[in-house]
């Protein structure tokens, strides 16, 4: 920490400044304000001077509120070579992780006569030059040993050995393949393949080190998404051993729950259980109309234990990743499809949580325990939801009718209190691919949505909560889930498109979850909501793992803590080892060794997290690519979800597939971008803006990229959403909803 000033009370601008560079690590505001014995009275104008530091991109803020300067490019700095654009020029990035998400342009000036021009995967120190605007000229001071570069592309043979095409859309240029380096690659294949130093025939050279069959071959997207991204599959022998060693928990000190009709409910084809619920009304004379709930999650602490082969290999995967056509999970089948699922009539340990809300679903108490259950039916969220509705009803027991009812009441009361609170609950679609028999992808859908996935959701906030507060209490070490308020450049943003539409956002300096919650009831189920919806997700900061709590900006809760999900999460595991410990439910908690390294942790599974999610899309974005591949000169209605400089983003209204309008393809003429209202267009001609309906013709589909590219086909006849630039004075609000 850097050293103390003398002087006391709120700091001067370029005094915080010295003080935040000077400190040996990022600081928070109770940092600066014991330092400058700053008073409570003036904590508000510190952290107006922070956010203007901030905005003058003087310093950062990290996710847990500390602050430090501001990444700045270095004269000298390692750089890489990562690939060739369309003319043949390098693509240059600065080497080092620390600036992976900085936004910068580097040109790698020519070197003099004599020296080979840098080819992908070469390493070398330059120094830098600013050219305004993050734009930087990079001189060449030395090369550096090279490392070979990984990437991915679609292998086509050639007389003399082949070349391949990266999948990648940031290169574009292809690599030249020798005969002796093919690695035995078909034409069409997809293939993993390392750069060589060489060039032939000017062309980077690269070595095929592995394949994963054609693209249409069932399983090679996925598969060719595993291995972009690094997702592990292998589980070592011990951890094998052991999970198919594990037997059956014994009773012990369990409470034994084996009678309580709790069920599991989840999609039709789901195979590992591992929450189920159960609710009654509550029969105590001062709680009426209220309820009792009780979620029950597998126990995995009693079978992974910390350290063990079972352990590790959970850690590194930090959670199971779902593909379309597969599921690559944190633990083996033996466990996550066996002893840790909750199967029916079988006998199950699991760490439950039993619970009491008010009529207005605000909890009263809560109480964990470690237990025995027997689940009494395997249900999916469509029988419930039939069932609920009255429109069907075989899939669930005659017996367990009751059972659904006092489900559906406990959740209409939670349901009111998340209304209540003003939780941020945006109705944004997602897509589902629907394979034949034979592994070919059939169709592509929009799921459906009921209040069968709600009344589950709930049900686990609520236990996540309460997982939260009982380590809060026990000053037990946690890790929480944690949702950052959204940075203020991008309310900004927000608050400027929003304007052009006769909208606005309310809380002015210190927005809240209510305020983008009473913007969405404004909006309604009106078209054009869809696409402010979309705004206001893209205003939200990213969800990370934390042992620091900065509560979660989404739901509008003060503290969150994943609890319910220890089958496919490493931060659930570590939650349930943490209630043990502090609960004293066993020998099976957390170790001193865990909870000095839970931010080190925190960091790693975050980042597995987002390994999963790129894995997740670029899969699917590659299936619904080949899907529409057959395609090609047909014409669908569309809206349009993003639009930037160079073009539009849409997305299909039966099929939810998305792809680019690129801005040559909007018709003739020049098209400005009005970056506040998000809309291109000029005078006398169309303009496009956020949410409007077109019709659009599929130009090309690159399945190994997962591409797609459209032009503009007409209107439609609801061709703009109803809100407008033009409408903000005297302009009678929509009428205020409730979504369903």
């Amino acid at each position: 920490m850097a050293k103390r000033p003398q002087a006391t009370g709120l700091p001067t601008e370029p005094e915080l400044l010295a003080f935040i560079q000077e400190s040996a690590r990022p600081v928070g505001r109770r940092d600066i304000g014991r330092a400058f014995h700053i008073a409570a009275g003036e904590r508000r104008a510190l952290g107006d001077m922070l956010d203007a530091l901030e905005e003058a991109g003087r310093v950062e803020r990290e996710r847990n509120r500390r602050y430090t300067v501001a990444n700045r490019v270095p004269s000298v700095a390692v750089l890489e070579i990562v690939a060739l654009d369309q003319d043949g020029d390098p693509v240059v990035q600065l080497a080092e992780r620390r600036f992976a998400g900085l936004a910068t342009r580097i040109r790698l000036v020519a070197e003099r006569r004599g020296g080979s021009a840098p080819a992908p995967g070469d390493r070398v120190l330059a120094r830098l030059e600013p050219r305004g605007a993050g734009h930087y000229d990079a001189r060449i001071m030395r090369r550096l040993e090279a490392r070979p570069s990984r990437f991915f592309g679609t292998f086509r043979a050639t007389a003399k050995g082949g070349l391949v095409e990266p999948a990648s859309r940031r290169s574009r240029s292809d690599f030249l393949i020798p005969a002796a380096e093919t690695g035995g690659a078909a034409d069409g294949e997809l293939v993993a393949c390392e750069t060589l130093r060489e060039r032939i025939r000017g062309l980077p050279a690269a070595r095929v080190t592995e394949r994963f069959g054609a693209l249409e071959r069932p399983g090679a997207a996925s598969l060719l998404a595993i291995a972009e991204n690094d997702i592990p599959t292998e589980f070592s022998d011990a951890a094998v051993s052991q999970a198919e060693g594990a037997k059956a928990a014994a009773m012990g000190k369990r409470a034994d729950l084996r009678d309580i009709p709790l069920v599991t409910i989840d999609d039709e084809d789901a195979r590992d259980f591992d929450d189920a619920v159960w609710a009654a009304p509550d029969e105590a004379p001062d709680n009426k109309g209220g309820w009792r709930l009780r979620v029950a999650i597998a126990d995995v602490a009693c079978y992974v234990r910390p350290g063990e082969a079972l352990d590790l290999a959970a850690y590194e995967r930090g959670n199971s990743v779902y593909f379309p056509d597969r599921v690559v999970p944190m633990l083996p089948e033996a466990l996550s499809n066996g002893w840790c699922s909750l199967k029916p009539d079988e006998d199950r340990p699991c760490l439950t949580v039993e619970m009491r809300i008010d009529a207005s679903g605000e909890k009263l108490d809560h109480r964990f325990q470690r237990a025995m259950m027997r689940s009494a039916a395997r249900l999916t969220y469509n029988v419930v939801q039939a069932a609920h509705d009255d429109t069907a009803g075989d899939g669930v027991p005659d017996a367990l009718s009751g059972e659904i009812a006092a489900l559906y009441g406990a959740y209409q009361a939670l349901r009111t209190a998340r209304v209540a609170r003003g939780t941020i609950d945006l109705d944004l679609p997602e897509r589902r691919i629907v394979f034949t028999e034979d592994g070919a992808v059939a169709r592509i859908e929009k799921r459906t949505r009921h209040d069968s996935h709600r009344l589950i959701e709930e049900f686990m906030i609520l236990a996540n909560v309460c997982a939260a507060e009982t380590l809060e209490a026990r000053n037990q070490p946690c890790m929480y889930r944690v949702h950052d308020d959204p940075a203020p450049d991008r309310v900004f943003a927000l608050r400027e498109y929003l304007g052009t539409l006769g909208l606005s956002l309310a809380g002015g300096q210190a927005v809240r979850p209510r305020h983008f919650a009473q913007l969405i009831n404004r909006l309604g189920d009106k078209p054009g909501a869809e696409a402010i919806h979309q705004a206001i997700l893209r205003t939200q900061s990213q969800a990370v793992y934390s042992p620091e709590n900065l509560g979660h900006f989404g739901l509008a809760l003060r503290r969150y803590a994943h609890f319910t999900s220890p089958i496919r999460r490493y931060s659930d595991l570590l939650v349930h080892r943490a209630l043990i410990s502090g609960l004293g439910l066993g020998k099976d908690g957390l170790t001193d060794g865990e909870t000095a390294r839970f931010s080190e942790i925190g960091t790693h599974i975050s980042m597995t997290e987002r390994r999963a999610i790129a894995g997740e899309r670029a899969a699917s974005d590659r299936l619904a690519a080949l899907f529409m591949a057959e395609h090609v000169g047909a014409t669908f209605a569309a809206r349009i979800t993003g639009v930037e400089r160079f073009g539009l983003f849409v997305e299909l209204d039966d099929s939810g597939a998305s792809g680019l309008i690129p801005r040559s393809m909007l018709g003739d003429g020049e098209f400005r971008f009005d970056e506040r209202a998000r809309r291109l267009g000029g005078r006398g001609k169309d303009s496009f803006g956020l949410g409007d309906r077109i019709r659009v013709t599929l130009v090309e589909a690159n399945p190994a990229a997962g591409s797609l590219v459209f032009r503009t086909a007409g209107r439609t006849r609801t061709q703009k959403a109803p809100f407008r630039a033009g409408r903000v004075k005297g302009r009678k609000r929509p009428a205020r909803r409730h979504r369903r």
